[in-house]
């Protein structure tokens, strides 16, 4: 094992150029999709490095469940033991879990709410509320319910026919594409890590960017769906956050119509080694493959030295 089981807790550091070059150079469902993975799998990585790190670290502590074998020399001279470490690593284990059981359970909390607010309304694929706040968001499908997109009279009175067409091809590219789990996803990495936090700042706005660019698509004009991103976020400043509207994440809106006044993206699913952003993408990628190595190699390598160590 040695040091290389604290690698996972630190790799997440070679993704942060990556994170702020893919916004700019690559596409955005290939930046939603490259940034979402990457972070989901350092985060992983280094919940089992804690988790590695707090059983190694807590061995000789009284009362483990461990076997009375860990107790050899030979056993704590092949495991990098640190009680120090090891006593650290379990509150912050146990506030890792914590956070992220509370992101999970109120991201199912606001969804259950929503969908019990519009039980009374046409099963449709729009849902238009009567309501004077400005707001419009996407709200995923459950079992039982698909997905609608939800949007207030107050912000449809604010915007012209193809403004309204490009809002709900905005709402509807969301839904298709499933952006709320790249967006949970890298809320609960970032959670895990506070290392990731970046990569959650990129994936909210590249997966605002990838339904823009979809949406574009839809109405065929770039510029009319930058009107219409800029209209509602002008209208809807003002929109309480407790509303159900907390679920939009609406992104920097002026960089995203400076993106859509401007040429679109060119598509491109890799981009190219002899480039900025394409060395940072690779180091991105060698950082996560390092990382689950890592971590991998930790957790087979303490698995046979626990099972060498445990009596028969």
């Amino acid at each position: 094992m040695g040091v290389f089981v604290f690698l996972p807790l630190v790799l997440p550091l070679t993704a942060w150029p990556i994170a702020r070059l893919a916004e700019h150079h690559l596409h955005p469902r290939t930046a939603t999709r490259l940034l979402t993975g990457v972070a989901a799998v350092m985060a992983v990585c280094s919940t089992v490095c804690l988790a590695l790190v707090m059983v190694v670290g807590t061995a000789q502590l009284p009362g483990n469940p461990l076997p009375d074998g860990w107790s050899d020399p030979e056993v704590r001279a092949a495991v990098p033991y640190d009680e120090i470490v090891g006593k650290a690593a379990i509150p912050a284990l146990c506030a890792v879990l914590l956070a992220c059981g509370r992101t999970l359970w109120r991201h199912g909390r606001v969804r259950r709410r929503a969908h019990r607010a519009l039980a009374g309304l046409r099963g449709t694929g729009v849902a238009v509320l009567s309501d004077g706040a400005p707001y419009a968001y996407a709200l995923p499908g459950g079992r039982r319910s698909p997905g609608r997109v939800v949007v207030t009279t107050g912000l449809l009175g604010h915007l012209g026919p193809p403004e309204r067409r490009a809002l709900f091809a905005h709402e509807r590219a969301h839904l298709a594409a499933r952006h709320h789990r790249f967006l949970l996803a890298v809320q609960l990495a970032a959670r895990a890590n506070p290392f990731l936090r970046p990569l959650r700042t990129a994936v909210a706005y590249t997966a605002e960017r990838w339904a823009d660019e979809e949406a574009a698509q839809t109405v065929g004009s770039r510029r009319v769906v930058a009107h219409a991103i800029g209209r509602a976020a002008l209208v809807s400043r003002s929109t309480p956050v407790p509303t159900l509207a907390g679920l939009a994440a609406a992104g920097p809106v002026p960089r995203r119509v400076a993106a859509l006044l401007g040429p679109a993206p060119a598509v491109r699913r890799w981009p190219s080694l002899f480039t900025l952003v394409g060395l940072a993408a690779w180091g991105a990628a060698a950082g996560a493959l390092t990382s689950a190595m890592s971590s991998a190699n930790s957790a087979v390598t303490m698995a046979l030295i626990l099972y060498a160590a445990t009596p028969l």
